[in-house]
């Protein structure tokens, strides 16, 4: 029985940015990388360079020499590498989303599901220090009943290249949406207590993606034109949940106004206000104690490394055999949330989420 992270062999299925930015918290932790899978040859051999470890074309082969695998492929690619992990019962942290499409989604929750192996989804945003302090709020009874969280993760000239894996729907199953959304809606839904979610109500925009006079000023990847670009590059949706809860929604990967990554999780008795890469979190109240006034109080957060919290949580769960972690259940929540967002956006109209 494992009692120690350095027992955990662990290896890498996606060996690009991502991967390597995984690859190096493994080694700040302690957990031993045995090797790395990745189909491009030119990502296997700067990968072995770097960390002077084994590398392979075939993710069974790395399956083979490995307890628990980390998965940082494009997403049409999730579905493969985690149904065949969780065969073998490895322990499986899944970069977000769960998968390109619901019903590939399902198919990984339903292997992790009959699968011995710890499962965890890459919600590493729920590791923030600013998160921990509004979720321990919350808990206390601080902001009384949360009703209502304004979820906002709207960059100002984001797009990826043009052409690449990101802007192609066969591949991501989407674009900003299922790509910035996806923390925005699992952060809000996390802090409502994940409750049951009943319809949505959005629409999915593509509007500088294949605009041929964008002004690029943050693009990553290289730019193969319009025509490598056939996602949304931004979403606004309204999201309704049990018990009259709620969610508005903004994502985007462009837009002409300023960058903003800011929630406000509303209560009865006070609401909680932060940027969510920054930081700047400040409980807003009114209070009764002499003249009724209104309270703003700034709480300073330090900043932290999520994703190396992220991979310690993970870790411990498989050390500890603590009950496996809820976020692959949730992630699928969140895929049918993306899903109906999408299908509202299509029919023009309010349309149920799918259970």
């Amino acid at each position: 029985m494992t009692r120690d992270r350095r027992d955990i062999e662990t290896g890498i299925v996606g060996l690009g940015n991502i991967g390597q930015y995984h690859a190096e918290r493994l080694v700040d932790l302690g957990v031993p990388l045995v090797g790395g899978m990745d189909a491009a040859a030119d990502a296997r051999s700067r990968f072995a360079r770097r960390y002077n470890v084994d590398v392979y074309e075939d993710h069974h082969e790395l399956y083979d020499d490995v307890d628990a695998v980390i998965i940082t492929t494009p997403n049409k690619y999730h579905e493969e590498y985690a149904v065949d992990a969780f065969e073998r019962n490895l322990h499986v942290l899944l970069e977000k989303p769960l998968a390109h499409s619901l019903e590939s989604a399902q198919r990984i929750a339903d292997a992790a599901a009959d699968s011995t192996g710890h499962a965890m989804v890459g919600f590493n945003n729920r590791f923030s220090n600013t998160v921990r302090i509004v979720r321990n709020r919350i808990e206390r009874a601080d902001l009384g009943e949360v009703t209502h969280v304004e979820a906002n993760y709207v960059r100002r000239r984001g797009i990826p290249g043009r052409g690449s894996w990101f802007t192609r729907r066969q591949i991501a199953g989407g674009g900003a949406l299922i790509d910035l959304g996806v923390h925005a809606i699992d952060l809000a839904l996390y802090l409502l207590g994940y409750p049951a979610v009943t319809e949505a109500n959005g629409v999915a925009r593509s509007e500088f993606g294949s605009d041929e006079g964008y002004a690029y000023l943050e693009m990553w990847g290289e730019d193969a034109g319009p025509a490598g670009f056939d996602v949304d590059d931004s979403a606004s949706a309204f999201i309704r949940c049990a018990d009259d809860r709620t969610i508005s929604l903004e994502v985007a990967w462009a837009t002409n106004r300023p960058a903003t990554h800011e929630f406000v999780v509303r209560g009865t008795k006070a609401a909680a206000r932060f940027d969510l890469l920054e930081g700047d979190l400040t409980i807003h109240s009114a209070s009764n104690v002499g003249p009724d006034h209104l309270e703003n109080t700034a709480i300073e957060t330090p900043q932290n490394d999520t994703h190396s919290e992220e991979q310690e949580a993970f870790f411990d769960r498989i050390v500890d055999e603590d009950p496996d972690d809820e976020s692959i259940g949730q992630a699928l929540t969140v895929q049918r949330v993306i899903d109906a967002i999408y299908r509202s956006s299509d029919s023009g109209r309010t349309v149920s989420v799918e259970k």
